[in-house]
Formats: structure tokens, sequence, C-alpha cells
């Protein structure tokens, strides 16, 4: 049995699937990290995974547009939708501190969720949109984005990609939560 998700290694959609599994008994699942709702619905659709998992809208970042988008290319049935706490953090390489930060790289959504403390503490750097917060983790792990590059994403990503923590927390909502969708082919 498989399982796709719209994410990478470490993300919160892996938090989510994991949730999903649990909470449907399912076993012996293999994770599909497929990165966008798109590349999950189109999986679904077409039996290549028998369940799918994407985020639909968070309480600070709102909708998650490429998940409106892909939900009106594709068709699926939802099973579930549940909540999941998110924690956004700040991460990068080890020796790198808060001052050495040239640029940021997260998924829109990230960057949202977060962009009241961006705003007071990198108002100058850029802040560079990603397909997926655990994918610019890894980039960054891998020597794929500038060393001074540091990325907002799930704490699981500092120790899968060699990161470290450079701030917890940095979400501007108390309780940050996203709104997951579990999906099956209509059959």
């Amino acid at each position: 049995m498989k399982i796709g998700i719209q994410g990478a290694v470490g993300s919160f959609s892996e938090e989510a699937s994991n949730k999903f599994m649990k909470d449907h008994g399912l076993e012996d699942v293999t994770i599909e990290y497929l990165i966008s709702s798109k590349e999950v619905l189109q999986s679904v659709e077409n039996q290549k995974v028998e369940y799918g998992i994407f985020a639909m809208e968070n309480a600070q970042g709102g909708v998650v547009i490429e998940s409106v988008e892909a939900l009106a290319l594709h068709k699926c049935k939802i099973i579930e939708m549940f909540y999941m706490p998110i924690e956004q953090n700040l991460l990068a390489l080890d020796g790198i501190n808060i001052g050495d930060i040239t640029e940021i790289h997260s998924h829109q959504q990230a960057l949202r969720q977060c962009k009241d403390y961006l705003s007071e503490n990198f108002w100058s750097r850029p802040l560079i949109e990603a397909d997926d917060t655990a994918e610019s983790a890894r980039r960054l792990g891998e020597g794929k984005l500038s060393e001074t590059a540091a990325v907002i994403a799930n704490k699981a990503c500092a120790e899968l990609y060699n990161l470290k923590i450079i701030e917890r927390s940095i979400h501007d909502l108390k309780h940050n939560l996203t709104l997951f969708i579990g999906v099956e082919a209509i059959k």
C-alpha cells in the first residue's frame, strides 16, 4: 500500500500522514514523497497510490493555493479532514548565526505564517519561495543553497539534514494549525 504526500522527508505532511495511518489502522504503508498537491492528487486519481495527504489551509497563512488548484484539476474522494499543530523553526548550517543569514528559503505558506517575525528580524533580506519546507532544508544541508542561507521548516529537518535550529517557534500565531486532507480515488 502506498500513500502519497505533499512534501519531502521531514515535512509536516509526513507527520500528517503518520497520524492518518494511525487513525485508520494502516500498516505496511510506503510513503511516496510527491512534493506538490498536484502530484499527490494526480497519483491518487491514476491509482499509483491508494491515499493522498496534503495541506489545505493554515490558520495564519490562509488557503494553500496550490491545493485548491490541484483539487480543481483532479477527481478524488475526501476521506478525512484534520488539523495538525505546526511549529515553524529557523534552521541554518552549523557555524551560522542569526546575523550571518543573507536569505531565507521556504514554502510560501511557511513564509506567510512567519511574516511578522520575518519583517521584524529580516526585513532587508530576500525571502525565497520554494516548493516545500523540508525540501528547502534538504537542499541547504546538501550544499545546494548559499552557506549563509536559512530555511523555515519543521524541527525534524534539523537532525535529518544536519542543520541547527537558530530559533524555535517563529510562527506568528500561538496556536498555528494547518488543515490536512486525506483522499482516495473515486471507485
